[in-house]
């Protein structure tokens, strides 16, 4: 199965990913698109020997040439794995709908337009829920609507901190984000 990811930031899951491809066979990570310039996801793709290629809000559109960049690698999944901006229906549509995103909590819960990051394990610290976790779902138009593929959850910390939240979501999203992945490249191969 070839996969493109997208991401924003560091890109700690986008290597996860790589590693996991790299290590195991299950599938192939062709390329990163990203839209920052100054993201940490650039050096972790260098180091990989894999392309990271930058974007902005204006190729984006049916007419920016993002879509015919994405789609020059033939991908069978594009992941999202820490991307923040709304996904562009004209690639969702591209694929036939084979767009997954990661998102660090348990949806339908704590999702939507600027729930992402810190402001999630925020939010999740200040309710009143005992856990917390990882969904992993299929990307429709809106923000974290689209139907669930997996999540995992865990007991928030004592002390309810969102640091220390962030740390266990971000193991879970490590370890789990690869594993889902590969499972659906043996669903695609069916």
């Amino acid at each position: 199965m070839r996969v493109v990811i997208f991401a924003s930031g560091n890109g700690s899951n986008a290597e996860a990913l790589m590693e996991w491809s790299k290590n195991t066979g299950d599938f192939q990570v062709l390329a990163v698109f990203c839209n920052r310039s100054d993201a940490g996801v650039f050096a972790r793709c260098k180091r990989q020997g894999l392309p990271c290629i930058l974007f902005d809000k204006s190729d984006m559109g049916e007419r920016g040439g993002l879509q015919e960049q994405v789609m020059s690698f033939g991908p069978d999944l594009i992941v999202l794995a820490g991307f923040l901006w709304r996904f562009p229906v004209n690639l969702i549509e591209a694929v036939q709908g084979k767009v997954i995103n990661l998102h660090p909590a348990l949806l339908p819960k704590f999702g939507g337009k600027g729930m992402y990051g810190m402001q999630v394990h925020t939010a999740v610290c200040a309710s009143a829920d005992s856990h917390s976790g990882i969904s992993i779902h299929w990307v429709s138009e809106d923000y974290d609507t689209g139907a669930l593929l997996f999540q995992f959850s865990i007991p928030i910390p004592e002390g309810r901190e969102p640091h220390a939240l962030a740390q266990e979501i971000h193991r879970l999203e490590h370890y789990w984000l690869p594993r889902v992945v590969s499972f659906l490249g043996l669903k695609f191969k069916v």
